[in-house]
This record gives C-alpha cells, sequence and structure tokens, in this order.
C-alpha cells in the first residue's frame, strides 16, 4: 500500500493559514496600516477602489526596506519584530508573527514599491498567488507603497462569500478607527472611489476623537487618568448623559494595540450603573500602558484578545478611574467658529452723545380715530325663543345606531389594561400594544409609500460617524416614506426639516440615530429587514411611557387597533402583549 501523506506546498499551505489571517479586504487594510505604523510613518494614506475589492492601496513615508528586505517580507514567519520566544513577552509593535503579509500575498495581486532614505532608488516587487513575477529598481520617495489588487483571484469561492460593497467598507472603517484613535500624532486619510472619508491631521488625542466621532463630543468628554508603578490608564469617557441605546464609542487599547476585554467593559458598566438608565451603553476611550511582560498578545491572529496578570486588581482599579472621572467633570466649551469680542478700551472710544428727543406736546390718543370699529351686536338674536322642535326628544318609532355598547376597560398602575372577552378577563400590556399598532402603521405607510410629515419651523442638525453616514443613502428613501424630511449639508452632517408627525414630542436626534444604527445592524442588504427595523425604532419611541393613565376613549381606542392587528399577541421583537385568564381558571381560584 502506498504512502498518502506528504507536504503541501508553500502556495497551498499560504492559502490555507490566509484563512485565519486575511478574511475580507478589512484584514489587509489593518495588517497593512499596522506595518506602516511599526515603520515610523508620520502619514499614511489608504486608498480603495470597490471597497477594497478591487484594489487597497496604502502609502506611507516610513523607513522602507531594502531590496532583500522587501523580499524577505513576503516569506512566511519572516518578520524583524523578534528574533526568539523570549522576545514574545517583550512586544512593543503590532506585527511580530510574520504571516500578514505572506498570507497577502497568496490571494490577492501585490505590488510593492519601497525605498530607504539612504538609497539612491527603491525596489518594485510584483506578486501574484505567491509567484514573484518581476523585481526591478523604480524611483519613489522614501517609503512604501502597497497595492493590493483582486482580493481572493484564485479562491473564487472565498471571493463569492464577500458582503456587499457598504458592508466591507463598514468593516473597513471599523479597522481604520482602532488604528487611527490610537496615534494622534500621525496624519491619516482614507478615499473610497475618489470620495474623501478621513482626512485626520495630526493632533492631540482630544482632538483626533473629535475630529472622528463629532465635534458632539467635545462637550461631553470627561478625561480619565490614574498613573501607578503598574499600570497608567489614560483617555476619555462620555458624560453620562451622551449614553446611548445603540451605536455606543466603546474602545479599550493597551500598549497601542485596539483589544476586546468583556471584564473590562463591566468595570466601566458598573462605574456607570446609577448614572444611566438601564439599557443603555456609555461612550469611552480608554488607553491602558503597562509593562508588555504583564500581557499576552500572543492567543487569536487578530491579536484582539488579550491575558493579563492580576486582572481582578485591574478591575478596581478600572472601576475606581471611571468613577473618579464622572465625579470631578472639567468643564468644556466649544469655541470652534466662535466670533472674538474685543475687549473695550475707554481711552480708545470716545463717549458720545446723548440722542435728541422730540416730544410732541398737542398728542392725545383719545382723539385718534381706531382703524378698527367692532360691528354692532344684535342682542335680539342671542335672546330669541328656541325652536319648540328642536327641543322635543326624538320619536321612538325612528331608527336608533344599533352599534354595540363600547367595551369596559381599567387601567392598572398606567401599565396595564384590563377588559373582559368571550374568552375571560384580558390583561394588555398597554406599551407594548401601542408598539405593536404603530409598527404596523409604519411598515404599512413604508410598503404603501404613503409619506406623512410635518416641516420643522427651525430644522434640527445631526451629525453622524463616517460609517452611519455611509448607510444614510441606502435607506433614505424608507426614511422619507416614513416621514423624515433630510438634507445632507456634506462634511457627515444632515439638516432634519421635517419629521413624521408621530414624533412630535421625541428626541428626533436621538431617534434618527438609533434607527442608522439598528439599520446597520441589519447589514443594510435586505430591504424588508431595513424596512423592519426603522418601523419598530420609530414605533419604540413614539410609544406611550409606562406610567400614564389614558383616558376611557383612549383606552378602547388602543385595543380596537390592537385587535385589528395580524399579530396582536406579541410585539415585533416576540414579548408578550396580552394574557388571557379563562373564566374557568378564575373559577378555580376561589374555590
Amino acid at each position: 500500500m502506498s504512502d498518502i501523506i506528504h507536504l503541501l506546498s508553500d502556495a497551498i499551505a499560504n492559502q490555507i493559514a490566509a484563512g485565519e489571517v486575511i478574511q475580507r479586504p478589512a484584514s489587509v487594510v489593518k495588517e497593512l496600516m499596522e506595518n506602516a505604523v511599526d515603520a515610523g510613518a508620520d502619514n499614511i494614506q489608504v486608498v480603495l477602489k470597490k471597497s477594497g475589492t478591487s484594489l487597497i492601496q496604502v502609502i506611507d513615508n516610513g523607513k522602507g526596506m531594502s531590496e532583500t528586505d522587501a523580499r524577505m517580507a513576503f516569506e512566511r514567519h519572516a518578520t524583524s519584530k523578534i528574533s526568539c520566544a523570549q522576545d514574545l513577552y517583550s512586544i512593543h509593535t503590532f506585527g511580530f508573527r510574520g504571516e500578514a503579509l505572506a498570507s497577502i500575498a497568496a490571494v490577492a495581486q501585490v505590488e510593492l514599491k519601497t525605498r530607504q532614505a539612504t538609497d539612491e532608488t527603491g525596489t518594485l516587487l510584483l506578486i501574484s498567488g505567491s509567484q514573484l513575477e518581476r523585481q526591478e529598481p523604480v524611483a519613489m520617495n522614501p517609503g512604501s507603497n502597497f497595492s493590493v489588487k483582486n482580493l481572493f483571484f484564485n479562491i473564487p469561492v472565498r471571493r463569492k462569500f464577500l458582503k456587499s460593497d457598504e458592508t466591507e467598507l463598514r468593516n473597513i472603517l471599523t479597522e481604520f478607527e482602532r488604528v487611527a484613535l490610537v496615534y494622534p500624532n500621525i496624519a491619516f486619510s482614507l478615499h473610497d472611489d475618489n470620495t474623501e472619508i478621513y482626512s485626520l491631521p495630526a493632533s492631540n488625542l482630544k482632538q483626533r476623537i473629535i475630529n472622528m466621532m463629532g465635534k458632539k463630543l467635545a462637550l461631553v468628554l470627561l478625561p480619565v487618568n490614574v498613573d501607578t508603578s503598574f499600570i497608567r490608564i489614560s483617555g476619555f469617557i462620555g458624560a453620562p448623559n451622551s449614553s446611548r441605546k445603540r451605536g455606543a464609542l466603546q474602545y479599550f487599547f493597551v500598549n497601542g494595540r485596539y483589544m476586546k476585554h468583556p471584564y473590562f467593559h463591566r468595570a466601566v458598566m458598573t462605574a456607570f450603573e446609577p448614572f444611566i438608565p438601564a439599557g443603555e451603553q456609555p461612550n469611552y476611550f480608554i488607553y491602558l500602558e503597562l509593562s508588555p511582560e504583564n500581557i499576552d498578545v500572543n492567543i487569536h491572529p487578530s491579536k484582539t484578545e488579550i491575558k493579563f496578570d492580576n486582572e481582578q486588581m485591574l478591575f478596581q482599579m478600572m472601576l475606581t478611574a471611571v468613577k473618579e472621572a464622572i465625579a470631578v467633570p472639567s468643564l468644556e466649551f466649544d469655541r470652534e467658529g466662535a466670533v472674538e469680542m474685543p475687549a473695550y478700551n475707554a481711552q480708545k472710544y470716545q463717549p458720545t452723545a446723548a440722542p435728541q428727543v422730540q416730544m410732541r406736546s398737542d398728542y392725545n390718543p383719545f382723539k385718534e380715530h381706531p382703524r378698527y370699529e367692532r360691528p354692532p351686536v344684535n342682542w335680539e338674536k342671542f335672546y330669541a325663543q328656541p325652536s319648540d322642535k328642536n327641543l322635543l326628544p326624538a320619536d321612538n318609532n325612528e331608527p336608533t345606531n344599533n352599534a354595540s355598547t363600547p367595551i369596559q376597560v381599567m387601567s392598572i398602575r398606567g401599565r396595564y389594561l384590563m377588559t373582559t372577552l368571550t374568552s375571560g378577563l384580558t390583561f394588555i400590556d398597554q406599551r407594548r400594544a401601542h408598539i405593536r399598532v404603530l409598527f404596523d402603521e409604519c411598515l404599512h405607510r413604508i410598503q404603501q409609500q404613503h409619506s406623512v410629515s410635518q416641516q420643522l419651523l427651525f430644522p434640527d442638525m445631526i451629525t453622524f460617524t463616517p460609517s452611519q453616514y455611509l448607510a444614510i443613502p441606502h435607506i433614505i428613501n424608507d426614511l422619507t416614506i416614513i416621514g423624515f424630511d433630510l438634507s445632507d449639508l456634506g462634511n457627515h452632517t444632515y439638516s432634519i426639516n421635517g419629521i413624521p408627525a408621530d414624533l412630535a414630542h421625541v428626541n428626533i436626534v436621538e431617534t434618527l440615530r438609533e434607527m442608522v444604527e439598528k439599520a446597520l445592524e441589519t447589514g443594510c442588504e435586505v430591504a424588508e429587514e431595513i424596512e423592519e427595523a426603522l418601523a419598530l425604532t420609530l414605533a419604540r419611541k413614539a410609544a406611550i411611557p409606562y406610567g400614564k393613565i389614558l383616558s376611557e376613549e383612549e383606552s378602547q381606542s388602543l385595543i380596537a387597533k390592537l385587535f385589528s392587528s395580524a399579530a396582536p399577541n406579541y410585539t415585533p421583537d416576540g414579548k408578550l402583549i396580552m394574557y388571557i385568564m379563562p373564566d374557568d381558571e378564575l373559577e378555580k381560584k376561589f374555590k
């Protein structure tokens, strides 16, 4: 029997390994941006075509590579970051595995131009599917220029499972933000199909956060600063009044690397718990700095999962740091666009003479004729005797209205409605019932494309994050049908000119932001899911709150609309609306 075990070729091995490291265009952007940061660049440009599926280009002005290093960089497990196993416990750079470039070259067509400042010419490499096609000198500025074209061109199955361009672009934005937020001293830019998404100059950390996430954060950011011999915790948290139900900005970084850490997130939530409503999430940008020997980043190829020594102690320090930041807020005023008022100089400005006042001594207002004279009142008309036939009761022989008597409804603590049906005693959650009714009405308007909008006398302004802003064109038609009248002002800002009639007493800006976030959760790909997400968010915002006592007419109208729904028993998200206690069950309670 012949042997069946054999070694895979380097090309196949690289393609298999690429499945862990390179999952989508965003993975390529992440790896190339991190390499540019490690190379000491202070200006990094990212250029995309078709959201990275056609082209990903990352240009930096770092130290570049020599001809030999440029070729070796695409070999598997080739790295300049570590030289022995002990170095894994003192890592100060993003990359260290030596897998990224080899994995990228295995599943794409790569063009690299690189040059060191001490060299007269640079090096051009063309690699396709791990195969070197060309290497030659090239004239260029110091730094590196990576162009990754046609990702997964040689793995059609992987390319077929890529999401829409909008979804891939949002994932790229996520990776871009995680790098740009760590290094405010580096200038970053991001373009997609000749559209500028980000242009971030070098600045301090707070200004970088504001430039990326919106100017309104400037008024709610509270500094966090705790420095001990073991760890330094710095950054900013959002004031409690800036918490959100969806789309909260939550970032942890350790030694310049983004990480996910549910345990530390719980520490932040514990500190905020007394100050924010249940179900809302705070904003935070928290940076941890400690010795690399006390953390382990070599857990997963994505390097977002990190283990810490003595996590319980760090939990308490995180909790204390956030509590102190909340307790001692700093005053911040938005000075952008403000007019500078010059100081008054008494010597420079001469006092002016008082104005002369002329008076008419012969003026008598009682001699003036009024502009409008009240017409005389015909008092006889008011005291005329009424017609006798209007005072007589209706003839009993005439037909009367045979409409059924309205059902009797009782309100319980402003939360439940109790009524009787043929099937038994019925308890209805009034808010959930209203959500179901509003959801059905809103979804019907969307499907029938029937818009009901109320124009605002003074339009509101709303500024979105880049990912939210890119989602607006995909849901703008549904928003218009619902009743929103929006105008794009540029710079990620929209003007809200009109709103649905049901939202007259609701925070419009926050409602619209939640609707966009809910649409983002659906992926903005399936039209029905988007419509239902928008309708549900709108219904939740406009529904009556718990504690409101409804009048008899309001209760009867709500129940009538609920029973006309196709699904009156449950809310759109599956929560029970009514409970029916059968008569026999009620009788058993009294036996």
